[in-house]
C-alpha cells in the first residue's frame, strides 16, 4: 500500500468512490512548505501501519482530511505526526468495525454520522446507556421497568436510510417495533402509540439472533436526521428489553469535491505551518 497522489477532481472522486466505507485520509500539502516536506515523508509510512485505510496527496498546503463515503469526518491542520496518528487511530478502529461488511449500492453502516450526545432513550440507565447499543463491541442496552422503550438517534447530516439492524437476545429482544423520523423533540408514550409512524416492524428472534439488516420503505427515510423507535414489546412479555447492538444502513447525502476546499491561509511562499 502507498499514499496515492490526487491529480485532479475526476481522479479525486474515483479514489473516495472506490474507498466505499474505508477511511480516506487526504493529506494537502505544498511543495514550497518546509514543515509540509517534513511531515509528508512520515505521512509515506503510514498505509503499511493501516493497511484498511486509504491514503491521498494532494499539493495544496498542509491540511489533513478524513473522509468516509465521499464525507469529511474530520480535520487536522500542522505538521504533528503524533496528533496525525491519534486521529488515524480514532477512525481506523471505528472503520474496521463499520465497514467489515459490504451492503452494496453504496450503502454502509452510518454509526459515523450518529451525533452520539444528543442519542437517548426515555428513562435511561447510567450503566447501560443508549451508546451501548450503538457499536457493535460497546456493551448493551437494557431497559427492566417497561418492556416497551423508545429510542431516539440523531445524525450529524441528513442522511438516507435503506436498513435497520438489530441485534438481541432472543427471548428479550424487541418484537414490534414504529419507527418515526424527523421530530421536533422526543416523542412521548402516548404519542407513539398514536401517531402515524413512518414504518412498522415486527422482528422474529431469528431476525435478533443474525443481527441481518432489515430492509425499509427506502424512498420515505430520504431526508433523515433523526429517528425515533418506539419499541411496542418484547419476545418474552415480561419487563426486561435488551438490545445488544442497533445499526442503521444507509448514506449520507452530502458529498465532497475539491471546489470544496481553500487555500488554508498566506500565499504561496508564505509560511503557514
Amino acid at each position: 500500500m502507498t499514499v496515492k497522489a490526487i491529480t485532479d477532481e475526476a481522479h479525486f472522486q474515483s479514489e473516495l468512490a472506490a474507498a466505499g466505507g474505508k477511511l480516506i485520509v487526504v493529506d494537502f500539502t505544498a511543495a514550497w512548505c518546509g514543515p509540509c516536506r517534513n511531515i509528508s515523508r512520515l505521512f509515506d509510512q503510514l498505509p503499511a501501519k493501516y493497511p484498511k485505510a486509504v491514503f491521498l496527496k494532494v499539493d495544496v498546503n498542509s491540511l489533513f482530511i478524513f473522509y468516509r463515503a465521499r464525507t469529511k469526518i474530520d480535520r487536522m491542520q500542522g505538521a504533528d505526526i503524533n496528533g496525525l496518528e491519534a486521529k488515524i487511530q480514532k477512525h481506523y478502529v471505528a472503520s474496521l468495525y463499520e465497514s467489515g461488511e459490504d451492503y452494496g449500492h453504496g450503502m454502509l453502516d452510518l454509526n459515523t454520522f450518529i451525533q452520539k450526545n444528543q442519542c437517548e432513550y426515555l428513562n435511561e440507565s447510567n450503566d447501560n446507556p443508549i451508546v451501548n447499543a450503538l457499536s457493535s463491541s460497546g456493551g448493551y442496552l437494557v431497559y427492566d421497568c417497561d418492556e416497551q422503550l423508545i429510542i431516539s438517534i440523531t445524525f450529524n447530516q441528513l442522511v438516507k436510510i435503506s436498513a435497520i439492524k438489530f441485534k438481541a437476545p432472543p427471548s428479550h429482544g424487541p418484537k414490534k417495533v414504529r419507527i418515526f423520523i424527523n421530530q421536533p423533540s422526543t416523542i412521548d408514550f402516548d404519542m407513539a402509540e398514536s401517531q402515524v409512524s413512518v414504518q412498522d416492524l415486527v422482528l422474529g428472534q431469528k431476525d435478533l439472533v443474525s443481527g441481518s439488516p432489515i430492509p425499509l420503505h427506502f424512498v420515505k427515510f430520504q431526508n433523515v436526521h433523526n429517528m425515533q423507535l418506539f419499541v411496542k414489546d418484547n419476545h418474552s412479555g415480561d419487563e426486561t428489553t435488551i438490545i445488544d447492538h442497533l445499526a442503521f444502513i444507509g448514506s449520507p447525502i452530502a458529498s465532497t469535491k475539491m471546489d470544496d476546499f481553500q487555500r488554508v491561509s498566506g500565499k504561496k511562499g508564505e509560511s503557514h505551518c
